[in-house]
């Protein structure tokens, strides 16, 4: 038992007939997330513009006797963000769990950054957010109860090369849950950050490989964090699943770092 919670040897799952919406379910942090949700006792909802990889996630779930429906579309658009919060909805008649983890990074600084990949980065990250936030909260006004996990990124308070949208867009997402936070904090509803490292996902292979010496870009990285290594998506989840569920019950407009120590060293 931890922190008074039956782990998976026992009866108690932390999220049992919870409904949960996560967002960049296709891969990486998402798909970890989504599937120790359902392993948790959630049903999940996957969205991501990556057909391929939701049905990857979803088949995933299945495999541990899990529920997940599929939803694919664009996050930074508002009408998929309503439609699939009152699809969802509307099958449970509840929403208890909103994880916001879909993102792209483009790299580069304020000089070289492409406008239009500027705007792509911070309607992925902060459209993102804000969006599945504004369409969920009042259905968790109704419930009077409700947990929102954001994903930020440690750049997003040590500062970092070469990646000025990512980052901004990332410290946008930092200030959007803590004012969130404080504005609905009165309905019963937490809105809580977690802060990654550097994450072995498919982002993060991506961004070194944007580098003429990617190995040596990866192993700086590597070396940057106290503990000499990458997390794991899995590592975040754990994370996630304490912000989702009622063992942080008096957390909110937090933000939790899961980096290996990179802020620390």
């Amino acid at each position: 038992m931890i922190g008074g919670v039956v782990t998976e040897k026992g009866c108690d799952m932390r999220l049992k007939d919870r409904v949960a919406i996560v967002t960049g379910a296709g891969s990486g942090i998402g798909r970890a997330s989504a599937l120790l949700f359902a392993r948790e006792g959630a049903c999940v909802a996957l969205v991501d513009r990556d057909e391929a990889g939701l049905r990857e996630t979803r088949d995933a779930i299945g495999h541990i006797k899990g529920e997940g429906s599929v939803h694919q579309g664009d996050v930074g658009e508002l009408e998929f963000a309503k439609t699939t919060v009152e699809e969802v909805v509307s099958r449970s008649g509840r929403l208890d769990v909103l994880m916001l983890a879909a993102g792209w990074s483009c790299g580069g600084t304020v000089l070289t950054t492409d406008p239009a990949d500027w705007d792509a980065v911070f309607r992925a990250h902060v459209g993102g957010t804000w969006l599945w936030a504004r369409a969920a909260i009042p259905q968790m006004q109704r419930q009077r109860n409700g947990s929102i996990v954001t994903v930020a990124s440690q750049l997003a308070i040590a500062g970092g090369k070469d990646n000025s949208a990512y980052i901004a867009a990332k410290g946008a997402i930092i200030s959007l849950t803590r004012t969130m936070a404080v504005d609905f904090a009165g309905d019963g509803i937490r809105i809580n950050a977690i802060a990654p490292g550097a994450i072995e996902t498919p982002m993060l292979k991506r961004s070194y490989a944007r580098h003429a010496d990617s190995e040596a870009v990866r192993e700086t990285s590597r070396n940057r964090h106290a503990m000499k290594r990458f997390g794991k998506p899995e590592e975040v989840a754990e994370a996630a699943l304490y912000l989702a569920s009622d063992a942080s019950s008096f957390t909110t407009g937090s933000v939790l770092p899961v980096d290996g120590g990179w802020l620390a060293a």
